[in-house]
């Protein structure tokens, strides 16, 4: 019998074993918003509901508690980073995240993001917790659409393959949380979400081949998460 086990300190590192996956949520049905979600699952199968975990901070939470309606897309192993960065690391409420985005409107009038999607599921509000600083958002399914045959995106290949970053909103975001952690060289991070320019590895979405410096980038590349430019670098440590 283990005393005392609720003061030991906590290891975070066995939450990062939890498996998640990578989505776009939307909802909002004259006005429209979208935010990258790695928190969702299905609860029941009669009916068919699923749930996501959504922070109140985020515009997207305002447009789920107006007007009831949510859907996910599942996106692709392949989708670029500029994607995941346009819904993942901007302000919805300042910004037309759809602008240039291939979507349809559903059957609740919300949109849904087709690009880079494997499959869509929609639903309607049914209940919602209480968890803090997020909602857990219960949703009845209403439709539901395969797009494509290629494997799902995990979170774990969305880290350590991709390179991405957690945004701070997010309900796995850990404040210890450190972007790649590699040998010495000349990496450069992005001052605004974390992304970590990796010379060996370049930035095959955006044209750049492995092997390129960061100084001979063009000052036309931007970072491909979250778009801010080479000024906002900053040499890794």
């Amino acid at each position: 019998m283990c005393l005392g086990g609720w003061e030991q300190e906590m290891n975070p590192e066995g939450l990062h074993k939890i498996s998640y996956g990578l989505y776009i949520v939307t909802s909002g049905i004259d006005k429209s918003n979208g935010q990258i979600a790695n928190t969702v699952f299905q609860m029941t199968s009669d009916p068919v509901t699923i749930a996501v975990c959504i922070n109140k901070q985020n515009y997207t939470h305002e447009l789920i508690k107006r007007t009831r309606v949510f859907a996910v897309s599942v996106l692709s192993k392949n989708a670029p980073l500029k994607l995941i960065g346009n819904f993942g690391f901007r302000s919805g409420s300042a910004f037309d995240k759809f602008e240039g985005v291939n979507y349809k409107i559903g059957k609740t009038g919300t949109r849904i993001v087709l690009d880079a999607s494997i499959a869509y599921i929609e639903t309607e509000v049914i209940g919602e917790v209480d968890a803090g600083t997020h909602t857990l958002f219960m949703g009845k399914v209403v439709d539901s659409e395969i797009l494509s045959g290629e494997e799902p995106m995990t979170y774990a290949y969305y880290h350590d393959v991709k390179r991405g970053t957690t945004p701070s909103s997010a309900p796995t975001y850990l404040k210890s949380e450190t972007v790649a952690e590699g040998k010495k060289m000349e990496k450069y991070t992005c001052s605004v979400c974390g992304y970590v320019y990796d010379p060996e590895k370049g930035d095959p979405d955006s044209g750049v081949k492995p092997g390129t410096p960061f100084e001979e980038l063009p000052d036309s590349w931007v970072c491909p998460v979250c778009g801010a430019t080479k000024d906002q670098f900053q040499k890794s440590d």
